[in-house]
């Protein structure tokens, strides 16, 4: 029983844990990193990773606060729509000075952000 839990429990730990192609968005002290990673059963996901950069007032220390999100395949449309939708909504009704695309070519007439997502 011992060298097959041990056996399960390597593959559990490394089985998702295989980057096959990663993106990292600089934001002052925010990253948003973009992995597409493999499950167990060599389907792809991406994983949204947060990383904010947290020092105490009362300490020289850094630390790094993260917060992740899975998004798997069958969500990946309703989960674009949805983005383009809420950042169609935020142009509208905030000031342009506010929010400038980082690439022109990544948005669209409507002034939408397109990401292609393709597996």
């Amino acid at each position: 029983m011992g060298k097959e839990a041990t056996m399960k429990k390597t593959q559990l730990d490394g089985g998702d844990k295989e980057i096959i192609y990663s993106k990292a968005i600089k934001a002052g002290k925010r990253i948003y990193y973009l992995d597409v990673k493999k499950n167990l059963k060599n389907d792809l996901f991406l994983a949204i990773t947060e990383s904010k950069k947290i020092q105490a007032k009362d300490s020289t220390e850094i630390s790094f606060e993260k917060h992740k999100i899975f998004l798997y395949k069958e969500d990946f449309t309703k989960f674009v729509d949805g983005l383009n939708d809420v950042v169609a909504f935020i142009r509208a009704n905030n000031s342009e000075a506010d929010i400038t695309p980082l690439n022109k070519e990544d948005e669209n007439e409507d002034g939408d952000i397109k990401l292609n997502i393709e597996f």
